[in-house]
């Protein structure tokens, strides 16, 4: 088989998918709506907006954390730093933590998860400290295999679950829950127990347990992971950090949760496109691909690579495309200053080849494309779609297949 770069394949995971991905803060907030333990927290966009809110604190700890969309935050380094502060900052003193968020707020900064530029950090979160005695790990989510809810716990807590998995497969426990019936009180117990909270702490945990599950319910989540679910020192339970993933069918009726949306870390281009119902993926190379379904992508862009060449992008129009969606598709692959050609790889089931055509005509006319365009339709209205790029007049090249396609991409870019 072909082997196309990995960063391909894990973009391809993205198509025909809308993610909305929440800051810790908001994450926090709605675990707080829902009655789950959070820690107090407080979120500001400058000094001043920090030191008046975080009033009630206590005197014993600040937690100072940037909210950026990646991780790795506590590793990552600011761009023009001055004061060696990473991403997540922690402190007994409140005059450090104010200087903390001095050198966070307004610089870049770089993690293991952002580009070498950085992201630009405009709020932080500061929470009151916690003394935690002991880690664990749990998450509910949709499981295909138990088709419905799923409990996955485990008493060894923040770390990467998957290297648990690995390393110790004995220490992970899941519990399927009907989705009729809810959790009971006796799963909650089960997975307390699991958790190895003792005492007092059972009952508080499996409380707990059962709200998390709750909130997955309410809001139509497919994924809510506590990493850690903490024991504190004096006898509390807290849900310290959580990640969340939604069903991006319930958007309409999860309105309050899918207001959080924000593009701000976007790539402009994958703005662009969601506006037209439309997945923009941005890459390294220099050649632009329009494609129809996430296999097709994925064989497009191998075959590229196999000939030598680097995809600059791709954009799945998907199988309800418009000639409009095909003019503003064309569009936004060519706005990438890096792409010197453009190939379309469509394979017409549900989607119209001669509706591409047309709309392939449209941008090219209108946008007046500078680099070679290699097209190769198959399936519904093919032969239509052919006579109409014929009768434009326009230098498109054609392929008959995708070998052919991929091949002619690549060399187009030699003899520029």
């Amino acid at each position: 088989m072909f082997r196309a770069a990995g960063n391909i394949r894990n973009s391809l995971t993205k198509i025909q998918r809308r993610f909305l991905n929440l800051q810790e803060f908001q994450s926090k907030e709605i675990l707080e709506k829902h009655g789950c333990s959070v820690q107090k927290f407080v979120v500001a966009s400058n000094r001043k907006e920090a030191e008046e809110k975080w009033i009630s604190f206590g005197n014993h700890e600040y937690v100072v954390k940037a909210q950026i969309l990646a991780g790795g935050r506590g590793k990552g380094k600011f761009v023009n730093g001055t004061k060696g502060i990473g991403g997540v900052y922690i402190t007994k003193e409140k005059n450090a933590a104010l200087e903390a968020i001095d050198e966070m707020i307004g610089k870049r900064l770089v993690t293991k998860q952002t580009t070498e530029e950085g992201v630009r950090v405009d709020k932080v979160m500061i929470a009151e400290g916690v003394d935690i005695k002991r880690e664990t790990y749990l998450a509910v989510l949709m499981d295909r295999e138990s088709n419905g809810p799923v409990v996955v716990a485990s008493p060894d807590g923040g770390m990467d679950i998957e290297a648990v998995a690995e390393k110790t497969p004995d220490r992970i426990f899941k519990t399927p829950i009907d989705i009729q019936m809810g959790m009971t009180d006796s799963q909650a117990l089960k997975i307390a127990k699991e958790l190895q909270f003792e005492g007092n702490l059972l009952g508080a945990a499996a409380t707990e347990i059962k709200r998390l599950y709750d909130l997955f319910i309410a809001v139509d989540a497919t994924q809510v992971e506590i990493n850690p679910l903490v024991e504190t020192a004096d006898g509390r339970v807290f849900c310290v950090d959580a990640k969340m993933n939604f069903d991006d069918s319930a958007s309409y009726r999860q309105k309050e949760i899918f207001a959080y949306e924000t593009f701000e870390e976007h790539d402009p281009r994958e703005v662009d496109a969601h506006q037209f119902n439309l997945n923009y993926i941005g890459m390294d190379g220099n050649i632009a691909c329009l494609v129809n379904g996430a296999g097709l992508a994925m064989a497009t862009m191998d075959l590229i690579k196999l000939h030598g060449g680097e995809p600059a992008n791709f954009l799945d129009v998907g199988g309800a495309v418009t000639e409009d969606a095909v003019f503003n598709a064309v569009r936004i692959i060519t706005s990438d200053p890096r792409v010197k050609c453009v190939l379309i790889n469509i394979f017409g089931g549900i989607v119209n080849c001669a509706t591409i055509a047309n709309g392939v005509v449209n941008a090219v006319n209108k946008i007046g494309l500078k680099v070679p365009m290699v097209v190769r339709l198959e399936g519904t209205n093919v032969d239509a779609a052919k006579q109409i790029m014929k009768k434009s007049g326009l230098k498109i090249l054609t392929a008959n297949n995708l070998d052919e396609a991929a091949a002619k991409a690549v060399s187009s870019l030699s003899n520029k």
